[in-house]
C-alpha cells in the first residue's frame, strides 16, 4: 500500500464534500459526483448545502470531476453516497450498489475501498465486496481491501465538523485499519477509534441515530400527554433539565436523511435474523405520527376561538428539516402542510433558507419571497426555528396575524414573548 495515498471521494453532498476539502489539505484528492451541475457549481466556488464556504472551495487543491475515468490510478476510494429507504421503509441500497459497480470497474490491485454510508451490519462485506469482485475481476481481501468509517456529519453544525470529531475506522486487515487511521487522523488531530471489525463499525453507526430517534420519541409522546393536561413540555423539560443526568432532548418532527431513516436499517437487519425490533419501530411510529398530532392540536386551538371559520388562511414559517440549513431531504413540514390542507386551510409557506426551485421541483410548493403581506393570516405557524424567525419582534409577528388569529409555535421559539391579549398563542 502506498505511503502517501491518493484518494477519491464518491458523492459530494453534505458528507462527501467537507471530507474531500479537508483531506485535500494533506493528500491528492479527486472529488466525484454524477451530477454535472453540482460539479459546475463547486468549480465556481458555490456549495448549495452551505457546509463549505466559497473561500474554502476556491483555495482547495481538491480536483472535481464527473468523469469516472479520472478516478483511475488512485489508491483509496471513499464512497459517501446516500442510503435511503423506499416507500415501504425498506433499505434502498441502489445508490451504494451503483457506486460499488462503478468503482469496481476502475479499481486496481492494492486499492482500498472505504464506505462511509450508513448501512446495517454486513452490507460492506456481504453486498458491496462481491459487487467489487465481480466488476473488477479481483479477489477481495487479497487483491483489494475493504474499509468502513461511518460519517457523523450534522448539517449546519459548525462545532462538530468532520475535522473536529472522533472518527471510527475499521479495515479488512490490521494494515488497512492502520492506513485509514493515518489518513483520517491527518485531518482531525489523530482523534481515531479503531473498531474491532467492519461489522462492529457499521453497527455502531446505525445505533447512534436509532438511539436519538428513540429519545426524541419519548419526548414527543410526553409532549402530547402534557398538551392534554394544559402543561407546556418546554416548561417541564426546563425544570427536569436541572437534574445532572437528565437527557436534554427536545420534541419535534424527525426529518432529514439520517435519524428518520437509519432506524429502519437496523430494524430490517433485526427482522432478517428473526427478531422483532419493538422498541426501535415503536419510536419510529411515535415520531411519524407527530405531525398529525401537532396539526390537529393547532387546528383545534384555532377553531376554539373562531368556531365559524371554514377556510382559514395559514402561513407556515419554515420548510427545511431543521433550523438554519437549506436541506429539504425528508422534511416533515410537508406532512404538516398536507394535514392543514386536508383540514380546509389555505396554506402559504415561507423559508429564506430553502431553495425555491427545489421546493417547487420536489414538493410543488411555491415559497413566499418575503413576509410582507397586506392581508393578515388567520394562523401563522413557527415550524422551523431559523435564526431569522427567532429574531422577529413580537410586533412583526403580530402584523402577520389577524387580531383574532392564532400564533402557533411548534418549537417554543417565542414562548418567552408577550403578545397582545386579542391574539391566541399555542405552543407544545
Amino acid at each position: 500500500m502506498a505511503e502517501k495515498p491518493s484518494i477519491t471521494i464518491i458523492g459530494l453532498g453534505y458528507v462527501g464534500l467537507p471530507l474531500a476539502v479537508h483531506l485535500a489539505k494533506y493528500f491528492k484528492v479527486t472529488g466525484f459526483d454524477i451530477h454535472i451541475n453540482r460539479i459546475k457549481e463547486l468549480q465556481e466556488g458555490y456549495d448549495k448545502t452551505g457546509e463549505v464556504t466559497s473561500p474554502e472551495l476556491r483555495n482547495s487543491t481538491l480536483h472535481l470531476t464527473s468523469d469516472v475515468n479520472e478516478l483511475i490510478g488512485h489508491n483509496i476510494h471513499i464512497i459517501t453516497v446516500p442510503t435511503p429507504v423506499d416507500e415501504n421503509n425498506t433499505p434502498d441500497l441502489t445508490p451504494i450498489r451503483k457506486a460499488s459497480d462503478m468503482i469496481g470497474k476502475i479499481i486496481e490491485t492494492g486499492n482500498i475501498v472505504v464506505y462511509e454510508s450508513t448501512v446495517y451490519p454486513g452490507v460492506t462485506e456481504d453486498i458491496c465486496g462481491p459487487i467489487l469482485e465481480k466488476c473488477s475481476g479481483l479477489k477481495c481481501g487479497k487483491d483489494f481491501f475493504l474499509g468502513y468509517s461511518p460519517e457523523r456529519i450534522n448539517p449546519g453544525d459548525r462545532e462538530h465538523t468532520v475535522d473536529a470529531i472522533t472518527k471510527v475506522v475499521a479495515g479488512q486487515t490490521v494494515a488497512v485499519s492502520e492506513m485509514l487511521s493515518n489518513v483520517y487522523g491527518s485531518m482531525n488531530g489523530d482523534k481515531i477509534f479503531v473498531a474491532k471489525d467492519i461489522k462492529t463499525a457499521e453497527a455502531a453507526k446505525v445505533i447512534e441515530n436509532a438511539q436519538r430517534d428513540i429519545n426524541i420519541a419519548f419526548v414527543n409522546e410526553i409532549s402530547i400527554i402534557f398538551q392534554k393536561l394544559g402543561i407546556s413540555v418546554y416548561d417541564v423539560l426546563e425544570a427536569a433539565g436541572t437534574k445532572w443526568n437528565f437527557l436534554n432532548f427536545q420534541p419535534g418532527l424527525v426529518g432529514g436523511h439520517c435519524i428518520g431513516v437509519d432506524p429502519y436499517y437496523l430494524a430490517h437487519c433485526a427482522k432478517s435474523f428473526g427478531h422483532d425490533p419493538k422498541v426501535i419501530l415503536s419510536g419510529r411510529s411515535t415520531n411519524e405520527s407527530m405531525s398529525s398530532a401537532v396539526s390537529t392540536a393547532i387546528h383545534q386551538s384555532l377553531k376554539a376561538k373562531n368556531p365559524e371559520i371554514s377556510r382559514p388562511r395559514t402561513l407556515i414559517l419554515g420548510l427545511t428539516f431543521k433550523e438554519d440549513v437549506p436541506d429539504l431531504r425528508n422534511t416533515k413540514i410537508t406532512d404538516i402542510i398536507t394535514d392543514f390542507e386536508a383540514l380546509g386551510h389555505i396554506v402559504d409557506v415561507h423559508d429564506p433558507m430553502a431553495d425555491p426551485k427545489e421546493a417547487d421541483q420536489f414538493f410543488n410548493i411555491s415559497l413566499k419571497p418575503s413576509l410582507e403581506t397586506e392581508d393578515p393570516y388567520d394562523c401563522i405557524i413557527g415550524a422551523v426555528p431559523h435564526q431569522g424567525y427567532l429574531n422577529l419582534t413580537s410586533a412583526s409577528i403580530e402584523q402577520l396575524v389577524k387580531p383574532s388569529g392564532l400564533i402557533a409555535d411548534m418549537k417554543g421559539m417565542w414562548r418567552k414573548r408577550q403578545f397582545a391579549q386579542h391574539y391566541s398563542y399555542w405552543c407544545l
